[in-house]
């Protein structure tokens, strides 16, 4: 074996490795990426918000909340006048627990007997519910307990039903199920990987073979040529979605409780981003292993930061703030509202104009540069 021949093509592809800064890029910075956010990304949701009808506002009922806030689970955001403030905020989103205080609160306490408080959570997210479930039973354990001290140094005998009755419900997860879960973000990960990696591979593909340059000197317009790439994509898409929505309901028993009409909506508006994106790096990627870098540098972290794995809550605060950019963030929420909770636009149309400015931005931005490009 000739050792000079073999450093000479070593050296060669040495220089031809690093002569390329776009894979150089992503083949060092994916791994950085990855080790960063899997080292701050936790499971574990602490101070989870929470909305609170407290119907006695007494002492003894601001010192309950207490005990929730500072068990570090629960974080009161919000208060109630009504029940249905604590359903609508539960809901839509903005509330992941609900704790209902009854009017006789004190009074019972006072009587040495045990009033019932309900804790009610948002179980769509079965891990983060089981959690927050076991805190809030731990809260009525840790507060009883204490109730029965104070009772033993006053009279010096214990009162047996002296205490507090936490009474826990799952919201529209009662079994705890972590298919209902899983499933429809499943949905919207296949969506967007499969539809970033199609339109990619579409326009790369068609450059490495020489077809675009013709395409481009027919009398064909730009904007033909992107639409005309674009709809059988779509109908690609609709098609996985359905299958999925199939498997869903008979397979793994996940009803959809919302509207069909308003998800294949929102789906639409989700191939926008999604499209966009794949368009876009085919428009910095010379190559097609090239782009295949670029799109896993791009969707990994969209995929850790959209609450698909790691709820959003227990992020650090700069990459909850990163996650407001990431598309699949808005479209998780408005899949699993419209399946899990059977919620409509008038919750989620918050989600859905976020996720069509980002779309819209994301895809226009790969359209421009298309054009700048092929012109």
């Amino acid at each position: 074996m000739n050792w000079r021949r073999v450093w000479t093509i070593a050296v060669k592809e040495y220089r031809q490795f690093f002569r390329d800064h776009r894979t150089v890029a992503a083949t060092m910075l994916l791994p950085l990426v990855q080790v960063v956010l899997y080292g701050y990304l936790s499971s574990e949701v602490r101070h989870q918000p929470t909305i609170v009808w407290d119907n006695s506002h007494t002492a003894q009922s601001h010192n309950l909340l207490s005990a929730f806030v500072n068990s570090s689970y629960f974080a009161i955001d919000y208060y109630a006048t009504s029940m249905a403030d604590v359903v609508r905020h539960i809901d839509d989103g903005r509330a992941l627990a609900g704790i209902v205080i009854p009017p006789d609160y004190a009074e019972l306490i006072r009587e040495k007997k045990k009033p019932t408080v309900m804790v009610a959570v948002d179980a769509s997210d079965a891990t983060a519910a089981q959690t927050a479930l076991s805190a809030a039973q731990a809260v009525g354990t840790s507060t009883t307990q204490q109730l029965v001290i104070d009772q033993l140094r006053l009279s010096g005998e214990p009162v047996p039903r002296v205490g507090v009755d936490v009474r826990t419900r799952a919201w529209y997860n009662p079994g705890l199920r972590q298919e209902v879960f899983i499933v429809p973000g499943v949905l919207a990960l296949v969506m967007q990987f499969t539809m970033t990696f199609l339109s990619m591979s579409t326009i790369v593909r068609e450059r490495e073979l020489g077809t675009l340059e013709q395409l481009i000197v027919s009398p064909i317009q730009s904007g033909e040529l992107i639409l005309g790439k674009m709809i059988p994509l779509m109908t690609i898409g609709y098609i996985n979605v359905t299958i999925i929505l199939l498997f869903a309901v008979f397979w793994f028993q996940v009803p959809v409780l919302g509207s069909l009409a308003l998800l294949y909506f929102t789906v639409l508006v989700f191939f926008f981003a999604t499209l966009g994106m794949g368009t876009l790096v085919s428009t910095v990627a010379k190559t097609y292993i090239q782009a295949v870098q670029l799109i896993q540098f791009l969707l990994m972290p969209s995929m850790l930061l959209s609450g698909f794995i790691f709820p959003i809550e227990a992020m650090p605060r700069p990459l909850q703030w990163l996650s407001y950019l990431i598309p699949l963030r808005y479209f998780l929420t408005i899949v699993r509202g419209i399946i899990i909770k059977g919620i409509g636009i008038g919750y989620l149309w918050p989600q859905i104009l976020m996720l069509l400015a980002l779309g819209l931005a994301v895809f226009s931005t790969a359209v421009l540069r298309f054009r700048k490009r092929i012109d």
